[in-house]
Formats: structure tokens, C-alpha cells, sequence
């Protein structure tokens, strides 16, 4: 049930060139990562049939105030921001929580190295763990990671 979702202002979806950026390859290095987090006892902590990372553009958005503190710091006006949400079933340990959002927070501001360092950009990783008050999975994804028995 591991789900990353990334919910960010639409105007990072424009060409790199022009101050966007690849989410496509944002969302594969993530879920990548997330597939390299271990627990105390060194096992895999997401099982990798079920890690996903779906990521969003908001179509409209306000960011802090409007750009004029980013055009008085030379940095622009055009703000943007990602948030990052972890949300993983409960009972894992804290420095599990810990690991994952370390992971995230790590691959992401390599991922925005540039944009941090020339623009004004907001990121946010958080990570939840929530008690389901119902939880069904049906999925044929499982299967393709599950060794035979035999």
C-alpha cells in the first residue's frame, strides 16, 4: 500500500528549459528509491508490486505573495512548489519512517538541485501512517514479485 503522491504547481509541468521539469523521471528515481529503503532487520520495507508514485499538477494556484519577495531577491517571480506524500500502512518503526523520508526528501532535492538554487521553489516531504477502517487490494501486479513455491 505504499503510495507516494506528489501534488505540484502546474507551471513545473513547462520544458526544463523553461524553468519546468521531468516528473516522468521524478516519479521513476522515487519509486526506485522507495524499492531501496530497509528495515532494522534488513528486509525490504515496500513490497515492490505494491510501491507506487503518482504525481499531479495543480491547474490554478497562489503561492506565498504572488513573486514580488522572488523579484526583489533576484530569483523571479514565478514560484513552485511540490509536496510529497508518503502514506504506508501502520507498524512500522520510527526510524523506518524515518528512512523513507530521507530517501524521498534525498532523491527530490536532487532532483530540484537547480530549481533550489535559482529560483524560488517550496518542497515538502511528509510521510503518514494511517489505521484503515477498510482495506481491499485486488491486484495481479503482486504475482509478477512473488517467487513460486515449490
Amino acid at each position: 500500500m505504499p503510495h507516494l503522491v506528489i501534488l505540484y504547481s502546474g507551471n513545473l509541468d513547462r520544458h526544463p528549459n523553461d524553468g519546468g521539469t521531468d516528473m516522468g523521471a521524478l516519479c521513476r528515481r522515487l519509486c526506485d528509491a522507495m524499492l531501496t529503503v530497509r528495515d532494522e532487520q534488513d528486509r525490504q520495507v515496500f513490497p515492490t508490486g505494491g510501491t507506487r508514485v503518482l504525481a499531479y499538477p495543480a491547474a490554478h494556484w497562489a503561492i506565498a505573495d504572488g513573486g514580488a519577495a522572488g523579484e526583489a531577491a533576484g530569483r523571479g517571480g514565478d514560484y513552485a512548489f511540490v509536496y510529497l506524500n508518503v502514506r504506508m500502512a501502520k507498524g512500522r518503526s520510527a526510524l523506518v519512517h524515518l528512512r523513507v523520508g530521507e530517501t524521498i526528501e534525498t532523491v527530490a532535492k536532487a532532483h530540484f538541485a537547480t530549481h533550489l538554487a535559482t529560483r524560488a521553489i517550496g518542497i515538502t516531504a511528509q510521510v503518514d501512517e494511517g489505521h484503515e477502517v477498510f482495506d481491499a487490494k485486488n491486484s495481479s501486479i503482486h504475482p509478477l514479485f512473488t517467487s513460486p513455491k515449490g
